[in-house]
């Protein structure tokens, strides 16, 4: 995972999930997404989108923007809908390698300064409260 982190920032000189997501070519949509979904990744006709929910704040749309791109990197061919209906596969594990994925992206090459706790690390990187316990994950 960070060897995929790395080679996009590298890459594409930034780790802005939304420039990121432009400069793949992943269409970035929002919509009410309802009570229960921040964001959801999928593929259509060969064209990748991101939609993210539209009454979420700015720090929670770029961490959904994240961990959609994290789908989109690590979980080529996966979708979440089918294995749900379709598998007894728990796809709570894909979830959870999203938001590393996230966390990580968003705080590369940034590390606590002296007597800065990882939680105040991850505020200053735009990461969700609820988010922090996946740094160093």
């Amino acid at each position: 995972m960070e060897e995929i982190i790395q080679r996009l920032i590298k890459r594409h000189h930034t780790n802005c999930p939304f420039r990121l997501a432009q400069e793949l070519g992943i269409h970035i949509r929002y919509h009410d997404l309802g009570e229960q979904t921040r964001g959801i990744y999928y593929r259509k006709l060969r064209r990748r989108f991101i939609v993210i929910h539209d009454k979420l704040t700015d720090e929670w749309k770029r961490f959904v923007c994240a961990h959609e791109l994290g789908h989109d990197r690590l979980h080529k061919g996966i979708s979440r809908f089918f294995l749900e209906e379709h598998t007894f596969f728990n796809p709570g594990k894909f979830e959870r390698q999203a938001n590393v994925f996230a966390v990580r992206l968003l705080t590369a090459g940034d590390h606590p300064e002296p007597g800065e706790t990882v939680e105040q690390l991850c505020a200053r990187n735009g990461i969700p409260e609820e988010m922090r316990h996946y740094y160093g994950t």
